[in-house]
């Protein structure tokens, strides 16, 4: 892989060239062992990666970037709690790190630090591995002297992250599996058995009830136009994903998800867990409250609940506290209100908030669990009728000219 760099000399001067190498690690590794001090190291690769990756928020990285921002945490925490400098805590994490892009991101924040940047400062020019929250934690440890504890409450941030997304995709494989199965199951009998019974029924000249009638329609234009659902289904999904991405789309979805019985529950259960644990962990790391809502908003894809942010940023711009934004919303649980003010009266709102979001995170595991149970059994249930209705629709064709043929002449 040719990589670009940049850095200076032993005698100071400017140095810029490329250099083959596998990855930037150990391209560092080589350019160090001329005597060069690189300062930046990428390709075009790279830098794509880097630019499509700038607009991500919280929630919206890939199971494996959750996956390995919680191991980098906890190891990086673990080591920094040793006495261990940054420096060298980044040069083993690099060593250590299987993932490349993880090797990449931890190699360019051990260049910064060596500059004599801040961690905290070399962790915001990747957004796409660092957000807001992440950066604005690390730097509040630095600042205080705590930054294994603030490391700490990362890595449990992730985790607890992580820990969400597992649950809610792994109670969603085996029903996803079975809409798999079942759409499979309808496209085969719709394109592969029903036109063969079409021949037989031209071939014998039977009346056929409405229903057969609808099905063997809908064969016909599955197997004849094909090329033209796919590509209708194409654009559809293409123009719906940029259509979601606009300001009219976000609102349609996010209402649309509150408001659905079941999915609705577990959106507000979800949303409200996570807002109350960052709350909880930004105000224990002593960060101003203005700036504490402004994070979480700006993490928030949610409209509805970025609307709800500002409403308690203007509340405690007035003087207010920030229980009166939530208190009376139907975003917010009301134990989750209660706790809030039962902790600003008493002083201890974060301890309050990080306690109830322990026991939401149990409730919405039991939820998400309940819903997968009532879900299976109605695609099951969906399916065999349908199967079923297919099935009946063929063979009824059938049983008329059996009929037919046990009541004629002997």
């Amino acid at each position: 892989m040719k990589l670009a760099y940049q850095g200076y000399d032993s005698k100071g001067k400017v140095v810029s060239a490329t250099i083959d190498a596998p990855n930037a690690a150990e391209a560092k590794v080589a350019l160090r062992g001329r005597g060069l001090f690189v300062t930046s190291i990428d390709t075009a690769t790279q830098d794509k990666a880097e630019v499509s990756g700038s607009g991500s928020r919280i929630g919206s990285r890939s199971g494996s970037g959750i996956k390995g921002l919680t191991l980098f945490t906890r190891q990086l925490q673990v080591m920094i709690t040793t006495g261990t400098p940054i420096v060298q805590a980044l040069s083993a994490l690099e060593r250590q790190t299987g993932n490349p892009m993880w090797r990449d991101t931890i190699a360019r924040l051990s260049i910064r630090v060596e500059e004599g940047v801040s961690l905290s400062e070399a962790m915001k020019d990747h957004p796409d591995r660092f957000d807001a929250i992440y950066c604005n934690l690390v730097a509040a440890g630095e600042t205080s002297g705590k930054l294994p504890l603030m490391l700490e409450r990362l890595a449990t941030l992730t985790r607890k992250q992580l820990q969400t997304r597992n649950t809610v995709v792994g109670a969603l494989v085996y029903p996803c599996l079975l809409l798999v199965v079942a759409m499979g199951v309808l496209s085969l009998m719709l394109t592969m058995v029903l036109p063969r019974f079409g021949d037989l029924f031209v071939t014998l000249d039977l009346p056929l009830p409405p229903t057969t009638k609808a099905l063997m329609f809908l064969s016909g234009v599955l197997t004849s136009y094909w090329w033209v659902i796919l590509l209708t289904l194409a654009v559809v999904g293409v123009g719906t994903r940029y259509w979601l991405k606009t300001e009219h789309g976000k609102h349609a979805l996010f209402t649309g998800m509150l408001s659905m019985p079941m999915v609705g529950k577990v959106t507000r259960s979800f949303a409200t867990a996570r807002i109350a644990r960052l709350l909880g962990v930004l105000m224990d790391s002593h960060l101003p409250l203005l700036d504490v809502l402004d994070l979480i908003r700006e993490g928030t894809a949610n409209i509805h609940y970025s609307r709800l942010l500002d409403e308690a940023k203007e509340a405690v711009t007035r003087g207010e506290p920030v229980s009166t934004a939530f208190t009376g919303s139907d975003l917010i649980t009301p134990s989750v209100s209660e706790a809030i003010r039962s902790g600003e009266a008493s002083g201890k709102v974060a301890s309050s908030l990080l306690i109830m979001t322990d026991m939401l995170d149990e409730e919405n595991e039991v939820l998400i669990k309940s819903l997968t149970g009532v879900l299976e059994p109605l695609i099951l249930l969906a399916m065999g009728v349908l199967v079923g209705f297919m099935a009946l629709s063929i063979f009824l064709p059938l049983f008329d000219l059996t009929a037919m043929s046990a009541g004629g002449p002997k």
